[in-house]
């Protein structure tokens, strides 16, 4: 039998120096660690994703991402017309968090306040008379707060675009809005006190505040358009905000003490 010498590799008599085996199972561990991930940051799947609809629930989520010491800000920055951040404060980006818990908090307010009052006056009316709470209140405040938060700046906002105006967003016109009413929480608690001048000096004063915000920051959107009929619009809005003001006296602060029921009249209006 016939033997051929092989010479040997001399890699491989080098040793570990001259054949090295590397890991890669360790890089890509690596790199899936340092990539973030969605699911870390909130979203509900890892899948890339295109751009979402108008319709569609991820495209309000960014509007809803908001801490809660930047609501309450906005909202009493809303009281203070002489304050600097007053024109400026939805000025890194408008929510819906905030507007949405302003008029829903609203419409708790109006109604608890409303009952109260009406109980109060009741009872100093006809000391020892039983008093019917009126739920339907609560369906009539969501009914005015809910259409004039979100109706009118979304009518005012499709009248802009129609009118060439595209420098005011839908979001923007929902956040002045919805901030703006939120004089009116603490008018309608102290709308309780059973006395109808203070009433009417705390919804004048109510009227002024939140009209007064709403003026400073939708005029210069108006004032903005090429055709100055488009200035206009602010008598409109004034108008509205009036008859808000006016609905909120009627509806929810109309209660009065009396002292003679022998007429018939009623002690709650």
């Amino acid at each position: 039998m016939a033997y051929v010498a092989v010479d040997a590799d001399e890699r491989l008599e080098e040793g570990p120096e001259g054949l090295q085996f590397k890991s890669f199972l360790g890089a890509a561990n690596t790199e899936t660690q340092s990539a973030p991930r969605n699911v870390d940051r909130g979203y509900l799947t890892d899948q890339p994703k295109g751009p979402a609809g108008f319709w569609s629930v991820e495209y309000y989520q960014p509007y809803f991402d908001i801490d809660t010491s930047t609501v309450l800000k906005r909202c009493y920055t809303t009281l203070l017309p002489l304050s600097p951040s007053y024109l400026t404060s939805l000025s890194s980006g408008s929510d819906l968090y905030g507007p949405f818990w302003v008029s829903t908090t609203l419409i708790l307010a109006l109604f608890l306040s409303s009952s109260l009052a009406a109980s109060i006056s009741k009872y100093l009316s006809a000391p020892g008379a039983e008093y019917d709470y009126n739920f339907g209140l609560l369906g009539l405040a969501a009914t005015i707060v809910y259409t004039y938060d979100f109706g009118v700046p979304v009518v005012l906002w499709l009248a802009l675009r129609y009118l060439g105006v595209g420098e005011w967003g839908i979001v923007d016109a929902l956040g002045v809005w919805g901030y703006g009413q939120f004089v009116w929480i603490p008018v309608s608690i102290l709308c309780v006190i059973p006395e109808t001048i203070t009433r009417w000096a705390l919804v004048g004063a109510g009227f002024g505040i939140s009209g007064y915000y709403l003026g400073t920051n939708v005029y210069p959107i108006l004032s903005s358009a090429d055709a100055k009929a488009t200035r206009l619009l602010i008598i409109v809005v004034a108008a509205l905000h009036a008859a808000l003001a006016l609905t909120f006296k009627v509806l929810f602060f109309s209660y009065y003490v009396v002292s003679d029921l022998s007429g018939g009249s009623d002690p709650l209006r």
